[in-house]
């Protein structure tokens, strides 16, 4: 396996394309070892024809974004599940 060239902080680009929030922050676990991480320490690879996200931990892919002329493609197959942090409403006026 070779060495990634980016952190996940790379796909935040791609993924503001799908959601309305800062993604990378968002921890996934992992199908293949069960390990919690944010996106933004994923292991990337690309950028073409896309990036794929791996595990810092066991290195399984866990999520690949492709951007095709006409569409954004996401592939979460390696992810069980996507926890996002909900912003805390702030002091009332």
């Amino acid at each position: 396996m070779t060495t990634p060239d980016w952190d996940g902080n790379l796909m935040a680009g791609p993924l503001s394309e799908l959601f309305a929030l800062d993604v990378t922050a968002a921890v996934v676990r992992c199908r293949g070892c069960g390990s919690a991480t944010e996106v933004a320490t994923l292991r990337v690879y690309g950028p073409d024809p896309g990036l794929v996200g791996r595990c810092p931990g066991c290195d399984d892919v866990l999520l690949r974004v492709v951007r095709t002329p006409d569409a954004v493609w996401l592939d979460l197959g390696g992810v069980t599940s996507l926890r996002v942090p909900a912003e805390l409403p702030g002091p009332s006026a």
